[in-house]
């Protein structure tokens, strides 16, 4: 296991350039609901902006209970969100059109745009995050949207990786779930039939999954924190849809200000990307 090395100097290559998906790639992500891919970042890219990112979570986190004092939630990560908009450095890396390029190519769509980035720093000996699609969160028009999971170091087993199950965008039952405890019992009952996906990340590999596609994570049982940036793109015309829970309304105040259902979410917290 490594601990990440940052570095504050500029990597001299870009994070606008292309990324070369194949059909496999596209048609494994549209069949399974995600993909890992490796190789999308370099190691000088994620030493220069994890280090920044780091810094960030570091300034920003206001979780500072102990671990054995939490809630499932917060004992899950650290989780800190909109980095780009309070760093220059952040900006330019989520509104980097290599990783945005994918995530359209990917869906199938014209073009993305930004829904909100979010940091999940998972605290040596920090525990599972429970079952759950991410979602179930969002006040959206439509399924066109995806994560990307930017590991800031290899992240083995016991560093607990991203686990999916595999053609689960495709289910209706846990929709309604908020992450935690019930979701986690629940989902591991409905989802036992369903195979599983779970591995270790290499430096510089990253998945997309798709928001309906159910996903958990394992304790990191290491002596090290598991460092983790993550970008959410939406389909560059999304629109806004009435929110349907507590959690939707919150984030639609939150990430599309001003923004009324029924219109394209193109507020100032919503660049379009590529």
């Amino acid at each position: 296991m490594s601990t990440p090395q940052f570095t504050s100097l500029r990597p001299s290559d870009p994070i606008d350039s292309a990324y070369s998906l194949t059909p496999e790639h596209i048609a494994f992500y549209r069949e399974n609901g995600f993909i890992k891919l490796k190789k999308v970042l370099s190691p000088t890219v994620i030493a220069y902006y994890g280090g920044e990112i780091s810094k960030k979570v570091a300034e920003l986190s206001v979780q500072h209970m102990p671990l054995e004092q939490r809630g499932t939630y917060g004992k899950a990560f650290l989780q800190v969100t909109n980095l780009w908009a309070v760093s220059e450095i952040v900006k330019e890396f989520v509104l980097g059109k290599r990783l945005g390029r994918i995530a359209a190519e990917l869906m199938g769509t014209k073009g993305v745009r930004l829904y909100h980035d979010q940091a999940l720093y998972k605290e040596a000996g920090g525990g599972i995050t429970p079952w759950h699609a991410d979602q179930y969160y969002w006040p959206l028009s439509s399924d066109k949207t995806t994560t990307v999971w930017i590991p800031l170091q290899d992240i083995p087993l016991e560093m607990g990786p991203l686990a999916f199950c595999p053609k689960s965008q495709r289910l209706s039952y846990g929709r309604d779930l908020e992450i935690g405890d019930d979701s986690e019992i629940k989902l591991s009952e409905a989802l036992k039939q369903y195979p599983k996906e779970e591995s270790r990340f290499d430096l510089g590999e990253v998945s997309f999954h798709s928001g309906w596609t159910f996903h958990r994570a394992g304790a990191n049982t290491s002596a090290y924190p598991r460092r983790v940036m993550t970008i959410i793109y939406m389909d560059k015309e999304m629109k806004l849809a009435e929110a349907k829970n507590k959690n939707q309304k919150a984030d639609w105040e939150s990430w599309c200000p001003g923004v009324k259902v029924g219109e394209i979410i193109n507020s100032p917290l919503n660049p379009v990307i590529v």
